[in-house]
């Protein structure tokens, strides 16, 4: 080197990246405690806006920083020795931050903007952590954790949890709200723990703030059991606030939290010991999901990284190809011992789809970045991926170079990929209806004209609905998961079919009307959605407007007028409102 030392060099990079981190860091902070300033404003337009610039920001931070790390180390930025001294100046620097496994993904991101996923080693990034941030067990830390308990008076307790946090609005009804919580305790905690004068209840302090709710996450706990809960507080027209349900169901926390849901903003300085509270609350969920939850995305990709890695040691199965139908312009594969689906990008797609690549990957950005309403898969992005060749099967690999030969590539005992989607696999709609008992088809169906309304209600239309884009998740959730089709929903035009003015037009094959790219004929979903008459059934009981170009129009007229549609992470059931409703 003739410029600089390489130590010196490595300083300056390390402190760079350090610079920049923070500097991501705080303004990530800054989207995140506007959440409640939002929330009490009611100004769901900008909550919406927030977590897409949340999201957008990182790239923009990283793009500088590396610029920044450009102007100092010239064409010594390729040397990777470089960056093996600039990671040890790096983990000395980090080694007292609270969110360092953060700032190790930062790091991550910065080198791969110049290597692109080559040189992957640990000497070079971090592969692998430098520390185990899950090392401390969570206490009862009164900085942390509100801290509860009953001593024989259950509305006390309630009326204390309402008090100690201030959402900055007025309660409705506070004696309602507590005699509903409370009727929901004695119906569903177990007896043993009512009654135990030992027993207690923790809340994390931080409110979780995502769409139109506020939630307050704890446990209750006694020396037998432990059981979570999650309380949303939303507000009416009056802006005055109500408790909207108690629910200690773990299948309805987990879908809360869910994969198809946008991400929460929560105050969390140390992003582990937030992660940490929710694992012990969901023991079955990943790492990288519970990161992915609380708005770090990217940091979820490195914990999904590492995950993946770990058990690729623990398992020998191959990749196959996914079950199901082909798609026209996705190639999917799954590992059968993974809960995972892998996406790639066809070169060419088969007819009648016309679009570019670049079009598909605008589709799932948009995805990426959209309120998904419960109804759409979150997927993860990645390039220049290395899989071991030999847990592929003949089978996926002659199939991968017939439809993707740009996109995949045998080096050796690996196979590169240079960019593919990774998503949570699903059973597909079409797969599960086959083989669902008469009921579990009632439920599937309905929950499938229920995913068409919600997306529509997040501005969403899916363009190709048939069944097999859809999914079935454990919780026997349906979700959309194919969007090379999607659209916002105000660009449709939706219109009726005219009525045919002579025999030979209503004899036509073709349409004798014009139909421009954007045009929607919703009678038309009838043909393909009606053919089983189950299905018939059930849409004309439960959704038949979906079929009325009259019905999305009015949605449009909403979404258009800036309303923001409320769609609920639980089921209706549970909410004190319906509750007083159906006791009318």
């Amino acid at each position: 080197m003739t410029e600089k030392s390489s130590p010196t060099l490595a300083k300056e990079i390390a402190q760079i990246i350090l610079d920049g981190f923070h500097n991501y860091f705080t303004e990530f902070e800054r989207y995140t405690l506007g959440a409640r300033q939002r929330f009490m404003d009611a100004d769901w337009k900008s909550c919406q806006q927030a977590s897409k610039d949340r999201i957008n920001m990182y790239l923009d931070k990283i793009l500088a920083v590396k610029e920044q790390v450009l102007a100092v180390a010239h064409e010594h930025v390729m040397e990777p020795p470089i960056w093996a001294d600039a990671k040890l100046e790096y983990s000395v620097l980090i080694q007292d931050l609270t969110n360092f496994e953060i700032a190790e993904t930062f790091f991550n991101s910065i080198y791969c903007k110049f290597f692109d996923h080559e040189h992957i080693s640990n000497k070079y990034l971090f592969v692998f952590p430098s520390e185990d941030q899950f090392s401390r067990t969570i206490g009862l830390d009164t900085n942390i954790f509100n801290y509860y308990h009953s001593k024989g008076n259950l509305r006390d307790l309630l009326a204390s949890i309402i008090h100690d946090f201030d959402l900055g609005l007025p309660y409705e009804n506070v004696e309602r709200d507590i005699e509903n919580m409370r009727n929901v305790i004695l119906k569903e905690l177990p007896a043993d723990i009512i009654r135990n004068k030992d027993a207690y209840t923790i809340i994390h302090k931080s409110v979780f703030y995502r769409s139109k709710a506020a939630y307050l996450i704890g446990k209750v706990i006694s020396e037998e059991l432990s059981v979570p809960f999650v309380l949303p507080v939303l507000q009416n027209e009056q802006r005055k606030l109500y408790v909207d349900t108690l629910i200690f169901d773990p299948d309805e926390l987990s879908i809360i939290f869910s994969f198809t849901r946008a991400y929460f903003k929560v105050d969390a300085p140390v992003p582990s010991e937030i992660v940490r509270f929710l694992k012990d609350l969901m023991p079955w969920k990943p790492y990288s999901e519970l990161y992915n939850s609380i708005g770090f995305n990217r940091h979820s990709k490195t914990e999904f990284n590492r995950e993946f890695l770990n058990h690729l040691k623990k398992t020998d199965d191959k990749f196959i190809v996914a079950p199901g139908i082909k798609g026209m312009v996705m190639s999917v594969f799954t590992l059968p011992s993974y809960e995972r689906v892998f996406k790639i990008i066809k070169d060419r797609f088969t007819p009648p789809k016309e679009m570019t690549k670049q079009t598909v990957k605008d589709k799932y950005m948009l995805v990426s970045r959209h309120e998904r309403a419960g109804r759409m898969a979150d997927t993860q992005e990645f390039s220049n991926a290395l899989f071991p060749k030999d847990r592929f099967s003949q089978e996926l690999i002659d199939e991968l170079l017939k439809v993707a030969p740009s996109t995949v590539e045998i080096r050796g005992d690996k196979i590169l990929i240079r960019h593919l989607y990774v998503e949570r696999r699903m059973t597909p709609l079409n797969i599960y209806l086959d083989n669902a008992t008469e009921k579990e088809a009632k439920v599937a169906i309905d929950g499938y004209g229920n995913a068409i309304k919600e997306l529509a209600a997040a501005n969403i239309f899916p363009g190709d609905m048939l069944f097999k884009n859809f999914g079935v998740t454990r919780h026997n959730r349906v979700v959309f998961y194919d969007y090379d089709e999607i659209c916002p929903l105000t660009e449709c035009n939706f219109r009726k079919i005219p009525e045919p003015r002579t025999p030979e037009q209503e004899m036509a094959a073709e349409p004798w009307y014009s139909v421009s790219p954007n045009d929607v004929f919703p009678e038309e979903f009838r043909t393909f959605l009606l053919a089983n008459p189950l299905v018939r059934k059930i849409f004309d009981e439960n959704h038949r407007e979906i079929f009325d170009a009259d019905y999305w129009k009015g949605l449009q007229q909403g979404l258009l007028e800036g309303k923001v549609m409320d769609v609920l992470p639980y089921s209706a059931k549970r909410r004190f409102t319906w509750q007083a409703e159906i006791n009318k």
